[in-house]
């Protein structure tokens, strides 16, 4: 990760200071948008908005917005500056709290980001207007249903009793370290390594994500999509430019998609071939860009739903993600679940 690699090239006296520094720094992302308004973004040679370099998407906007808050799209700048105040609080306790017996400290700024920045907004959800996930389908009704019934009780990374390989449970390609839980598509705010760097050319862009170093491309150069027979991970990312904006659209996504609204994992079936997912990055400045996607499944959702989230240039580096299949800890989760059944089998009898 980006700042255990940068403590360890530094001393622990240094460490401090940094990291002290970095809570100085203002979370407020309407400031930083201000700031960076005042210059101009940079162009390619070829006069399209240059995209490239690394940014953070990390902020402390809820995917939707809070019931209490009900219609109110942003909050006002007194109201910011309390949830600046309570973002650098929170990240105290994190950084100062044991959650059990011989904790060093885990997931404390020495293996995580600064605390994580504050926006106007409410919710990261701007369509539909009340900020909040559209209702579901009766296919995904009764595809969470019946999964809370097959995995109550279970841990989030336990496999589904019964399972072993067949169902490693919602969250098994994440622990296997196939997918990483922020990097989508859609790009989605997550607990930590919230980076992407792009890199450009004239026919395609790539993106190199932090969190298990994953890199999809989005070609520019008006191939048309796969066939629907051909699917992947991924989807297949075809792009173009609407004027300042670059706008992908992805498809021929697999049996299992990303799906920001899905707790724990985000992590749900793929019916139908219906996912469709549309991208757009727009600069807003030289160190600020607009990222908003809308994510339309007419066999999960009644209606489609749009987020918009702010990035931020990062001056850092980044550096790899260490996860990966040969885990030792995939063999422990499987073979203690199967110990678990057997038990819960031998007791019942």
């Amino acid at each position: 990760m980006r700042n255990t690699m940068r403590a360890i090239k530094t001393l622990g006296v240094v460490f401090s200071v940094a990291a002290g520094v970095a809570l100085l720094n203002p979370l407020s992302l309407e400031a930083q948008r201000e700031r960076s308004a005042k210059g101009q973004a940079a162009k390619t040679a070829w006069g399209h908005p240059d995209l490239q370099g690394i940014w953070d998407f990390s902020t402390n906007t809820p995917l939707q917005r809070p019931t209490e808050l009900k219609d109110k799209a942003e909050l006002t700048d007194a109201e910011v500056a309390e949830q600046v105040d309570k973002a650098v609080k929170q990240r105290d306790v994190q950084d100062n709290t044991k959650t059990r017996e011989g904790d060093t400290g885990t997931y404390n700024r020495f293996w995580t980001d600064a605390p994580r920045r504050v926006s106007k907004q409410t919710s990261l959800i701007v369509d539909p207007p009340n900020g909040r996930v559209p209702e579901y389908t009766p296919a995904a009704k009764k595809w969470y249903a019946e999964t809370e019934t097959a995995r109550k009780g279970v841990l989030n990374d336990a496999p589904t009793p019964g399972g072993f390989v067949e169902d490693l449970g919602p969250r098994g390609l994440f622990v296997r370290c196939i997918v990483g839980f922020n990097v989508g598509p859609p790009i989605n705010p997550g607990a930590y390594n919230q980076n992407v760097q792009i890199f450009q050319t004239r026919d395609h862009v790539a993106f190199l994500h932090e969190m298990v170093h994953n890199t999809r491309f989005a070609w520019l150069d008006n191939r048309p999509h796969l066939s629907n027979r051909i699917t992947q991970y991924n989807g297949d990312s075809r792009g173009r430019w609407d004027g300042e904006t670059l706008v992908i659209e992805t498809t021929n996504f697999g049996k299992e998609v990303y799906d920001p609204a899905v707790s724990a994992s985000g992590m749900r079936p793929h019916l139908n071939g219906t996912y469709k997912l549309t991208e757009r990055f727009t600069r807003t400045g030289p160190d600020t860009m607009d990222y908003e996607y809308t994510l339309n499944d007419p066999s999960w959702y009644t209606a489609p739903f749009t987020v918009k989230i702010p990035m931020t240039k990062n001056p850092d580096r980044m550096y790899e993600f260490a996860c990966h299949e040969g885990n030792y800890s995939m063999t422990n989760i499987l073979s203690g679940a199967r110990q678990r059944e057997a038990a819960a089998r031998g007791s019942s009898k």
